[in-house]
C-alpha cells in the first residue's frame, strides 16, 4: 500500500451554520456537494476537493483533552491572511518552525478547534503576500 495524501478532516459541531460561514470567510473554502447521509452536515471545498467535512450534532461534544490537537493547511499569501484574521477579530499567533522555513499562523475556529496555516518563511522576509 502507498498513501498519497490526507483526504479531509471531519469535525462534529452544534454550530453548523456559523462553522460553514467561518471556513468560507476565513479560509476561503466553499460549501459544495455532499452525499445525503441522512444527517446534517456540510463539505467545504478547496478547489475541487472537499477537505473539511462538518457533521451537525444536537449538542456540543463533550471533551476534556482532544485526541487530535490540530490540523494544518499549506498556503501562500501570508500578509493577506493575517489581515483577514485581524479584520475578523480572530486571535492568532505567528510562530516559526525551528529548523524549517515555515511560519505557522495558529488560530481557532468557532468551536475552538486549533488550526494552523503554514507559509514559507520567505514570505515574511520578502514582504510577499
Amino acid at each position: 500500500m502507498k498513501l498519497h495524501r490526507l483526504d479531509h478532516v471531519n469535525i462534529r459541531t452544534a454550530q453548523l451554520g456559523p462553522m460553514v460561514e467561518f471556513y468560507e470567510r476565513i479560509l476561503g473554502l466553499r460549501a459544495g456537494a455532499r452525499p445525503d447521509f441522512g444527517f446534517p452536515g456540510a463539505w467545504l471545498y478547496l478547489d475541487e476537493h472537499p477537505i473539511v467535512h462538518l457533521v451537525g450534532v444536537e449538542q456540543e461534544c463533550a471533551s476534556v483533552d482532544p485526541k487530535i490537537e490540530h490540523f494544518a493547511i499549506e498556503a501562500t499569501g501570508l500578509k493577506e491572511f493575517i489581515s483577514r484574521l485581524e479584520a475578523a477579530g480572530i486571535a492568532h499567533a505567528v510562530r516559526p518552525v525551528p529548523g524549517y522555513p515555515i511560519l505557522q499562523v495558529n488560530f481557532r475556529d468557532v468551536d475552538g478547534n486549533h488550526i494552523h496555516v503554514d507559509f514559507n518563511s520567505g514570505e515574511a522576509d520578502s514582504g510577499a503576500g
